[in-house]
């Protein structure tokens, strides 16, 4: 036999297949839906959505690199309660 010592690649490449195939058992699916269903705050101008998570000042930074004439709770009206 020509077989040598494992290298480091087969090595990573063995781990990535054992990694892989313990996930899969784990969580089976996309995580696509998960992400999508988080993007729950939309700016009211222009409709785009931000991850629930999401901070008032990454919003502002939003609204006032978006929509400069616009005022932060005509893009986030959700938010009056927050300012």
């Amino acid at each position: 036999d020509g077989l040598m010592g494992g290298g480091n690649a087969q090595k990573t490449a063995a781990a990535r297949a054992k990694h892989q195939a313990k996930a899969g058992k784990e969580a089976k699916g996309s995580q696509l839906k998960v992400n999508a269903a988080a993007m729950t705050t939309q700016c009211a101008v222009c409709k785009q959505t931000f991850a629930s998570t999401g901070n008032a000042a990454m919003l502002k930074q939003h609204s006032d690199s978006k929509h400069p004439k616009a005022a932060f709770l005509d893009c986030f009206p959700q938010f009056k309660e927050a300012e």
